[in-house]
C-alpha cells in the first residue's frame, strides 16, 4: 500500500480541522458557535471534498481506481459511482452556503447511510472474496465506516449544545 493510499481518506478532513481551528482561533469562537464551525468545515471540506475527489477518480480515472479497490476494470458501474460520489460531494459543499439544520441533518444522514453500507460491502469483500486490495480494505473502508458515525456524533453534540445554551 503505497503512502498517498494511506493518506488520501485522511486528508480532507484534516484540511477540514485545521481551517476549522484557524477560523474559530481568529474569531474567538466558543460553545456552540465553535463546534457548529468546526462541524461545518468537516462537512464542507472533510466530507464535500472527499466525495468529490472521489467521484472524480471513479469518472476520470476508473480503470485505475477499480483496480484499486479489487474490481475489474471497464466496468460502466464506475460511472454510476462516481455521479453519486460527485452528486454527494457537492451536497457536502452546499452545507457552507445552506447552514439551516434540516439540511445538514439530510447531508450527514443521506451520506452516512451509503457511507456506511459502503463500508460494510468493503467488510464483506474481505470475508467472502479475500478482497485486500488497498481501497477495498485500507483506510477508505475504516473511513466509510466510521467518519459519518463521528460526523453524526458531533451533529448531536451541537444541537444538545445550543439546546443547553439556550436554557432547555
Amino acid at each position: 500500500m503505497s503512502i498517498v493510499e494511506l493518506v488520501w481518506p485522511f486528508l480532507f478532513p484534516a484540511i477540514a480541522a485545521i481551517i476549522a481551528a484557524i477560523q474559530i482561533r481568529v474569531k474567538q469562537y466558543h460553545g456552540s458557535r465553535a463546534l457548529e464551525i468546526f462541524l461545518m468545515w468537516q462537512i464542507a471540506i472533510g466530507l464535500g471534498f472527499s466525495y468529490l475527489y472521489a467521484g472524480i477518480g471513479h469518472l476520470f480515472a476508473a480503470d485505475r481506481v477499480a483496480e484499486s479497490i479489487g474490481w475489474p476494470a471497464g466496468s460502466p458501474f464506475q460511472r454510476e459511482v462516481g455521479m453519486w460520489d460527485a452528486a454527494l460531494g457537492i451536497i457536502g459543499l452546499l452545507c457552507l452556503k445552506f447552514r439551516d439544520a434540516g439540511f445538514w441533518t439530510a447531508t450527514v444522514l443521506g451520506t452516512g447511510i451509503f457511507s456506511v453500507t459502503a463500508g460494510l460491502g468493503h467488510v464483506y469483500e474481505i470475508v467472502v472474496n479475500g478482497n485486500y486490495a488497498p481501497n477495498n480494505a485500507g483506510p477508505v473502508m475504516y473511513m466509510d465506516i466510521f467518519y459519518p458515525l463521528v460526523l453524526l456524533g458531533l451533529f448531536w453534540l451541537l444541537q444538545r449544545k445550543k439546546s443547553e445554551e439556550a436554557g432547555g
